[in-house]
C-alpha cells in the first residue's frame, strides 16, 4: 500500500503569548504554503476552542489547526528546559516546575512531548540567552526538535551588518541542525531508547519598528516553506478531526516521519525504508536484524547522501538520488541528505531512525 506524506509545523506563537498573528492569519499562511496541518504551540497557555479546519478562498485547499503548547518555569534565569506538549486536551503549566513531573503528567493524559531547541544558540549582540534543554536525567520525553528555524537564525546574528543581512536573506545563512543536538540524538538513541526527531519554524512574525515603519521579519508564510516535518502515513486525511489528528499524532509519536528544508528544493517524495526476513519497515519502526536488513534512500533531487550507524557514516553518495545498503550489524540508522544551495551545502533532509535490533 503506497503512503501518504502530510506536511506540517508544530512550534509557533499567535498573541496568546508572544506571537503577533492569531489562528486564522496562521492557517491563511499554512495553506498559502502548502502544508497540510499546523500545531500552535502558545507558551504556557492551552488555547481551545480553536476552529480545526480552515480553507482558501476558492475551497479547494484546506489546513487542519491543532493547538498544543511550549510549557516552561518562568522563574527560571536563564531559561531553560521548554517542552513542546501535544495532544494532553487539558493544561499542563502548572507542572512546568519540575519537568520529569510534567513529562509524567503528559503520558498519563495520553499525549506526547518533545525538548525545544535541545542545544540553543546565544547572541550577545541582540541580548539573547541559549534557552537550553539542561534536565537530561528525565525519562518519558518522545523526542527533539533536531532543527528549529528561528534558534539557527540567532547563530547568525554575530554583528549589525550580519543581523541586517540575514534578516533579509536568511537562506545564505540557514545551513542545518545544531550539531550538538544531532549528536545528543544519537547518543540516546544508541542507549536504546526510541527517540522522535521533528523540524518546525518557532514562528513569531515579529513585528520590528524603525523610523516610524515597522515590519514582519520571518512572516510565517516564509518560515512555514522551510523547515517542516513530513509524515508518512497509511492514509489520507478527510477532514473529520477525531480522524486526522488521531493519524497525525500517531505518525508524530511512531516516528513515522522525517525532517526537510524545502526552500533549496522540494523534499516531498523523499524515502527511507528496509527490508528483512520478516518483513519491511520505515522511519520510526525496529526490524530484526536476522541474516541481514537492506536499506533503502530514495530522494527527489540529486544530493550528498549519508547512512549513518549510532552516529556515525558508514555509507555515502554524493550528487546522487537513491543509496542502497546491506546492514550486518545491529544499531540505530539514519539519513542525512546535504544540497548545493546559494554557494554552500545546507542540510536538507534528515530522516528518523531505522532501529535495527
Amino acid at each position: 500500500m503506497p503512503l501518504h506524506e502530510l506536511l506540517g509545523n508544530q512550534h509557533m506563537h499567535t498573541p496568546y503569548s508572544d506571537g503577533e498573528g492569531y489562528h486564522a492569519e496562521i492557517a491563511q499562511a499554512a495553506i498559502n504554503a502548502g502544508l497540510d496541518y499546523i500545531i500552535v504551540t502558545d507558551h504556557n497557555i492551552l488555547v481551545e476552542g480553536i476552529t480545526p479546519y480552515h480553507f482558501s478562498e476558492d475551497k479547494k485547499k484546506r489546513v487542519l489547526v491543532m493547538t498544543g503548547e511550549e510549557v516552561h518555569d518562568t522563574s527560571l534565569l536563564p531559561q531553560s528546559n521548554h517542552l513542546l506538549v501535544y495532544n494532553t486536551g487539558r493544561e499542563l503549566a502548572a507542572c512546568a516546575y519540575d519537568p520529569q513531573r510534567l513529562i509524567d503528567e503528559v503520558n498519563r493524559s495520553g499525549g506526547m512531548c518533545f525538548c525545544a531547541h535541545p542545544f540553543d544558540y546565544t547572541s550577545k549582540l541582540i541580548d539573547y540567552e541559549p534557552i537550553n534543554w539542561r534536565r537530561w536525567d528525565v525519562k518519558g520525553f518522545h523526542g527533539l526538535e533536531i532543527w528549529n528555524y528561528m534558534s539557527e537564525f540567532v547563530r547568525l546574528t554575530t554583528t549589525v551588518q550580519n543581523a541586517i543581512k540575514y534578516a533579509r536573506q536568511p537562506d545564505l545563512g540557514i545551513a542545518g541542525p545544531n550539531p550538538d543536538t544531532l549528536k545528543k540524538w544519537d547518543e540516546l538513541t544508541a542507549s536504546g531508547l526510541k527517540i522522535v526527531g521533528i523540524g518546525n519554524s518557532d514562528a513569531h512574525a515579529t513585528k520590528v519598528k524603525k523610523f516610524g515603519h515597522s515590519a514582519v521579519i520571518f512572516p510565517y508564510e516564509m518560515l512555514f516553506r522551510a523547515v517542516n516535518t513530513h509524515l508518512l502515513v497509511n492514509e489520507g486525511l478527510n477532514g473529520e478531526y477525531d480522524h486526522d489528528s488521531k493519524l497525525i499524532y500517531a505518525a508524530l509519536r511512531d516516528g513515522h516521519c522525517f525532517v526537510g528544508y524545502d526552500h533549496p528544493a522540494p523534499t516531498r517524495g523523499f524515502r527511507f525504508s528496509a527490508q528483512g526476513e520478516k518483513g519491511p519497515a520505515i522511519m520510526g519502526d525496529e526490524i530484526t536484524m536476522g541474516a541481514g536488513v537492506t536499506l533503502q534512500v530514495s530522494v527527489p533531487a540529486k544530493a550528498d547522501i549519508r547512512l549513518l550507524r549510532n552516529g556515525s557514516v558508514i555509507a555515502k553518495r554524493d550528487a546522487d538520488t537513491h543509496l542502497m545498503h546491506i546492514a550486518d550489524k545491529r544499531g540505530v540508522y539514519r539519513l542525512e541528505a546535504y544540497i548545493d544551495f546559494k554557494g554552500q551545502k545546507r542540510g536538507w533532509i534528515f530522516s528518523n531512525p531505522i532501529y535495527v535490533r
